[in-house]
C-alpha cells in the first residue's frame, strides 16, 4: 500500500552521513523533517575515515579469510586487528555469529546484498556532490590494495575473485606498475591491484557538513539536542531532550550509529550489535622542497593493516579494527603499529594532530545494517549499523529506507537489511 511521506512530519535522530542522507531523501519526497544531534553534522564517525566510496567495500571484516588469519591474530598483536578480551565475553553471542558469518555462504551473500547497496550509493553520492556544489572534493582515480610479499598477494586471491566475480572494474600490478603509478611508494610492495572505479574524497567531514547545508537551505531544521527519552503510539513518535523539550512527529528515524543500541535498550528493545573501533591521524607529507612526489590516491597495506588517504588536512593515516566497548578508553597501540608500517612505505612526515582521533563503527554479525521499521512499529524506523562503509552506502541506505515508509519496492532488495535479524524486543 502506498503511504507518500509528502506532508508528513518525520524526526531524523542522528546527524552523520546516514542520517543527513536520510533527511535529505525525506526531505525530497516532501517530509517536514527535523534532523536531531547532540553535535554538529558530520562531527562523529563521519568524520574520520578513509573517504573511500567504491565497490571492494562488499568484502567485510568477517570474510573467509578471517579464518585462516585466526591464529595469527589470537596474539593480539596485530595492527589490523585487536581486540580486548573483556568485551569477548561480555558478547560471546555477537562474537559467535560474527565468526559464523565469515563462512562462504554468509559471506557470498553479504558480499552480493552489500554491492548493491554500494552501487546505488555510488550514483547517489555523484547525484548529491553535484547538486550541493561540493565535487571539488571528489577524485576518481581510484585506490589501491598493497601486498609486501608473494605469499600475501596469493592469500588475497579469493577476494580478487570475489571482486571479479562481481565485475567489479580492477587491475592487477607489479611492483614497476606500482612505482609508475604512484611513485610515492618505497619499494616494499611487491604486488597491487587497483580498484580503477572507485571514488575517493578528501574531507568526508566537510562533505557531511555541505550535504547538511543543502538540507537546511531547502527548509530542513536542524536541531542540536540530546534524546533522553521517547514515547510510540499509534498517532506518532514523541521525543524528550535532556533540557526539557519535547519533540513530535508523525514518524521517526533512528540513524544513530554506534549509539543506536543504547536508545533502542530504552525503547524495550535488544540490538545484537558490536563495536568496531578506529583511530586516524594527520601527517605532513613529503616537504615540496625535497621532489619527492604526493600520494596521489588512498592506499590499503594489506600486511601493515591500514589505510592512508591524500585529505585537505594532510595524510590521513587509519587503523583497522578495535574490538571493544564503545566508551573503552582509548588505546593507541594500534595507532603505534600502523604509523612504523607506513613510514616503511611513504615519507609521512611530521605528525599534524596534537592528538589522534577516535571513532566508534557500529557492526551486525552480518556486517550489513538494519533498514526498515522497528519491529512491532509502525512510524519508528532504523538505519544504522554501517560498520567501516557507513560513509559510503548512507545515500543508498536513505533511498532503501524512504520506499519503505512509503510502500514501494526499493531498487535494490531490502531483505538482507531486515531490522528483525538481530533486533528484537526485550
Amino acid at each position: 500500500m502506498s503511504r507518500p511521506l509528502a506532508g508528513s512530519a518525520v524526526l531524523v535522530l542522528g546527524a552523520g552521513m546516514v542520517g543527513v542522507c536520510t533527511a535529505l531523501e525525506l526531505q525530497a519526497r516532501g517530509a517536514k523533517v527535523t534532523l536531531i544531534d547532540r553535535r554538529a553534522p558530520g562531527r562523529e564517525t563521519s568524520y574520520g575515515n578513509a573517504g573511500v566510496v567504491a565497490r571492494s567495500s562488499m568484502v567485510p571484516l568477517n570474510n573467509p579469510g578471517l579464518w585462516r588469519e585466526l591464529p595469527a591474530l589470537l596474539g593480539n598483536r596485530r595492527a589490523a586487528l585487536r581486540w580486548d578480551i573483556g568485551f569477548v565475553l561480555r558478547n560471546l553471542s555477537w562474537t559467535a555469529r560474527f565468526l559464523a558469518n565469515a563462512r562462504r555462504r554468509a559471506f557470498d551473500a553479504t558480499a552480493a546484498a552489500l554491492d548493491a547497496l554500494i552501487c546505488l550509493s555510488i550514483d547517489e553520492h555523484l547525484r548529491l556532490l553535484a547538486q550541493c556544489r561540493l565535487e571539488a572534493h571528489l577524485s576518481r582515480r581510484g585506490w589501491l590494495h598493497l601486498y609486501r610479499s608473494d605469499e600475501g598477494f596469493a592469500r588475497g586471491g579469493r577476494i580478487r575473485a570475489k571482486l571479479g566475480e562481481r565485475g567489479v572494474d580492477a587491475a592487477e600490478l607489479s611492483a614497476a606498475e606500482l612505482r609508475e603509478l604512484e611513485p610515492a611508494l618505497k619499494p616494499v610492495f611487491r604486488h597491487g591491484l587497483w580498484i580503477r572505479g572507485g571514488c575517493a574524497l578528501d574531507n568526508p567531514g566537510a562533505v557531511v557538513e555541505g550535504y547538511a547545508r543543502a538540507f537546511a537551505e531547502r527548509g530542513g531544521q536542524i536541531v542540536a539536542a540530546e534524546i533522553v527519552a521517547a514515547e510510540l503510539g499509534e498517532d506518532g513518535a514523541r521525543l524528550l531532550t535532556a533540557d526539557g523539550a519535547t519533540l513530535g512527529a508523525d514518524q521517526a528515524v533512528i540513524c544513530l550509529g554506534p549509539w543506536g543500541r543504547d536508545f533502542l535498550r530504552r525503547l524495550g528493545y535488544r540490538a545484537l550489535m558490536g563495536f568496531e573501533r578506529g583511530y586516524h591521524r594527520h601527517f605532513s607529507g613529503p616537504a615540496p622542497a625535497a621532489g619527492n612526489a604526493a600520494l596521489g590516491r588512498p592506499v590499503h597495506d594489506i600486511a601493515g593493516g591500514y589505510v592512508l588517504a591524500p585529505m585537505q588536512p594532510g595524510l590521513r593515516l587509519t587503523t583497522g579494527v578495535e574490538l571493544c566497548d564503545r566508551q573503552a578508553e582509548p588505546d593507541y597501540r594500534q595507532l603505534a603499529l600502523a604509523e612504523q608500517a607506513a613510514r616503511q612505505a611513504v615519507d609521512l612526515g611530521e605528525a599534524r594532530d596534537e592528538k589522534p582521533w577516535l571513532g566508534v563503527r557500529p557492526t551486525f554479525p552480518d556486517s550489513r545494517p538494519v533498514i526498515g521499521a522497528l519491529p512491532g512499529q509502525r512510524n519508528l524506523w532504523v538505519c544504522f549499523g554501517h560498520q567501516h562503509i557507513g560513509f559510503s552506502t548512507g545515500p543508498g541506505s536513505a533511498r532503501i529506507l524512504a520506499d519503505l515508509m512509503e510502500g514501494r519496492a526499493p531498487p535494490v532488495p531490502a531483505e538482507p537489511f531486515r531490522p528483525g535479524r538481530y533486533i528484537a524486543r526485550i
